[in-house]
Parts: C-alpha cells; sequence; structure tokens
C-alpha cells in the first residue's frame, strides 16, 4: 500500500475514532426512538443535523420523500455513495439494526469528508426510508436521488459477518377479500365468509410449498379476519411477501400463488383483489471488486469472515431495495457480525443486542471499513476507471 493511502486512511480513522461517542449515541438515540417506514422524521432530522455539522451540504425532503437525505461533501470527479437507513420494524422496534446502519453511514461520511477532494471523490451520504416495506431506495432511484453515484455502498447487522448480503427478490403483496356478513348461528347460510377464503388460500400455499424451490419464501399475515365470533367476517385482509432469488424465478412464482389466492375467493364465493405493493426488491448483484476490498480492510481492523457456501447462503437470506441500485450502480452490502446467535435478525432479542457494546464496536468498524473502501476506490487504475465509466460488473 502506498504511503499516501495509509497516511489517508490513518487519517480517517483519527476522524472517526475522535467522533465514535457521537456516532454512538446517535445510533442509541434512534434505537429508542423507533420509527416506522416514511415516518422517520426524528432519525432523518438527526442524521442532516449531525452530517450538516460534519461539513456536508444537507438536503432534507428530497425526490418527495419527507424523510430521506442526500448529503455531499467533496469536488472530486468520483461520486461514492453511502446509505443510511433508519426505518424501524412495527412492533419490536429496531430489530434489524438500522440505527447502526443510519451511525456507521454517517461514521464514514464524516470520515472522509476533510479528505475527499484531495482523493478525488465526491461523497454522498443518503438517507433512505422505508426499507423494511416501501422501498424508499427505489422511489429515489427514480426520482434521482442516486443521479451521479458511481458506487454505492452500506453495511448491515447480522449475527455472522459476510462481504455481501444472502438476497432474494421479493414482491409485497396486499390481499383483500370480500364475502357478506349475516348473524353467524341464526342465519349462516345467508353470510359469505371472507374468512374461511383467506384459510383455503393458507392451505393452498401449504401444499404448494412443497413443489417450489428450496430457496423461494412465501409468507404473510392476516391483519383483518372479522369484527366478532357473531359476525360472518365479510371483510379479510393480509399481506404476504413472495420471494425468489431472482425476479426471471419471481415471474414463475407469482402466478403460482395467485391462483392460491384465488381458490380461496372460488371456493367461498368471495372476491379477492390481489396487489403489488409497490415495485418488487430485486436480487442482488454485488460488485465483487469494491467487496473484496472492503473485507480486506474489515480483516485488517480486526473483523473475522467465517466461509459459507453460496447454497447455504441462501437459505438464510432476506431481501432489500438496496439490491435494486446494485442492477444500476456498483453497490455492496456487506454484513457486520455481532457473534449474537441464536438471536437473529427480526427477533425482540436482536432488537435488545443492537444497542449494546458489542453492536457499537461493530458499527465504529464498519464506518471505517467503508471509509477505507473509498480511500482503494479513489486509487488511479482499472477500477476508477470502471466506476468513472459507469461500468458493473
Amino acid at each position: 500500500m502506498a504511503a499516501a493511502e495509509d497516511t489517508a486512511k490513518d487519517a480517517a480513522a483519527r476522524v472517526l475514532r475522535a467522533g465514535s461517542e457521537r456516532l454512538v449515541d446517535l445510533s442509541h438515540r434512534i434505537h429508542a426512538h423507533p420509527e416506522v417506514g416514511f415516518e422517520e422524521s426524528l432519525a432523518a432530522g438527526w442524521v442532516a443535523d449531525a452530517l450538516s455539522e460534519g461539513g456536508f451540504e444537507v438536503a432534507l425532503g428530497v425526490c418527495e420523500l419527507p424523510t430521506a437525505l442526500v448529503a455531499t461533501v467533496g469536488d472530486g470527479p468520483l461520486h461514492v455513495g453511502i446509505c443510511a437507513e433508519y426505518d424501524a420494524l412495527p412492533g419490536i422496534g429496531h430489530a434489524c439494526g438500522h440505527n447502526m446502519i443510519a451511525a456507521a453511514a454517517l461514521g464514514a461520511g464524516v470520515a472522509l469528508a476533510p479528505l475527499a477532494s484531495d482523493l478525488g471523490l465526491t461523497v454522498h451520504v443518503l438517507g433512505t426510508p422505508a426499507e423494511e416495506g416501501g422501498g424508499g431506495k427505489i422511489l429515489m432511484l427514480g426520482r434521482g436521488g442516486f443521479d451521479g453515484v458511481h458506487a454505492a455502498m452500506m453495511v448491515h447487522p447480522s449475527p455472522h459477518e459476510a462481504w455481501t448480503m444472502p438476497c432474494l427478490a421479493v414482491n409485497h403483496l396486499g390481499v383483500r377479500y370480500c364475502g357478506k356478513a349475516s348473524h353467524a348461528s341464526a342465519y349462516p347460510e345467508m353470510g359469505v365468509n371472507a374468512a374461511d377464503a383467506v384459510t383455503v388460500a393458507q392451505t393452498a400455499i401449504g401444499l404448494l410449498r412443497q413443489h417450489i424451490r428450496p430457496t423461494d419464501r412465501i409468507h404473510g399475515i392476516v391483519t383483518h379476519g372479522g369484527e366478532a365470533p357473531n359476525i360472518v367476517p365479510a371483510l379479510a385482509t393480509g399481506e404476504w411477501y413472495v420471494r425468489s432469488r431472482t425476479l426471471a424465478e419471481l415471474a414463475e412464482l407469482e402466478p403460482r400463488v395467485q391462483r392460491c389466492f384465488e381458490a380461496g375467493a372460488l371456493a367461498t364465493g368471495c372476491s379477492v383483489e390481489v396487489a403489488s405493493r409497490g415495485t418488487p426488491y430485486s436480487e442482488m448483484v454485488p460488485d465483487g471488486q469494491i467487496g473484496a476490498l472492503y473485507q480486506t480492510n474489515a480483516e485488517a481492523i480486526g473483523r473475522e469472515f467465517p466461509l459459507y457456501s453460496e447454497d447455504a447462503a441462501l437459505r438464510t437470506a432476506g431481501s432489500t431495495d438496496m439490491a435494486n441500485v446494485s442492477l444500476v450502480i456498483p453497490t455492496i452490502h456487506p454484513m457486520l457480525g455481532l457473534g449474537c446467535w441464536p438471536a437473529v435478525n427480526h427477533q425482540p432479542e436482536f432488537a435488545a443486542y443492537c444497542a449494546t457494546a458489542v453492536a457499537d464496536a461493530a458499527l465504529v468498524d464498519g464506518a471505517l471499513a467503508m471509509a477505507w473502501t473509498a480511500i482503494d476506490v479513489s486509487r488511479p487504475g482499472p477500477l476508477r476507471d470502471r466506476l468513472l465509466a459507469g461500468a458493473t460488473l
């Protein structure tokens, strides 16, 4: 590694470590005030204020989204985007650690700020709402929020370290059955039971699971199933996720799931509406070169990466709207291992773990690894040339 790179990395580390207490404070504040997608006004404001204090020019409420932001520093030709998520899950708060993601993005950005222009970088920190449902990054992509960005990155907490996220494409579906109410005891024959339609659909989906790929996923909840036991339910609704390895495989699976919902309507005499909740999240196409740089930097800090086969990784895959970014812009989405097994994402136990000393140290490590990776990417050479040319691998 050249002496100039050593100096830049040392400088970034000094800036980051000097401000680490503020990063941890931000992470804990967001954790203590969970806000669901598109309602992250406190978190977005805190991140925006911290970035402004760190020398960034900040625009809050971009892309027609009140809790989206783009903060910019530097004037170099190579534009690096660092994504901050800060939405919580309904009911269980920050059980996916988005408080850590926001703080790590802030840390990486602030560490790079005094170096950016000299490195030939322009650094953007993008506050991206509603990852857990709503696809804020997809909306920002379509509305110009990522325009001009040559490479994008973020880190995400997990039980285990990984250079990229095991990721499935997903479509979010809303299902609505309409039947006819009646007295459930005196006049049951006059009713058309919408809750029964849901039961038939769930049974059909359960049987379908025997005949789908091991990497496919179908899961959902009933959000309304009736008003009272003595009223035949006239309305039943649910929210469902359908996932596959790729958008192409998802397009093959979805019609089969649609027929299961239609079966519920056919069997009971209800009507049914199935609607997508926005644009599907795609499969992830991570940039292997940038990912390798990230892993090398993270290992230099002391992070340890266990070996996983692709098949094993896909069996523990989730989904993210960062995947849609990866189809357009060279992107990495590493996982920060918290060593918290058997506590896993989307559990209350994981939420609690995301405000511990281990999590605090991990978010600082993730911020530093991203900052060092941006410094490596800024080096003159084939990778920088490829990124400036707008080429993906």
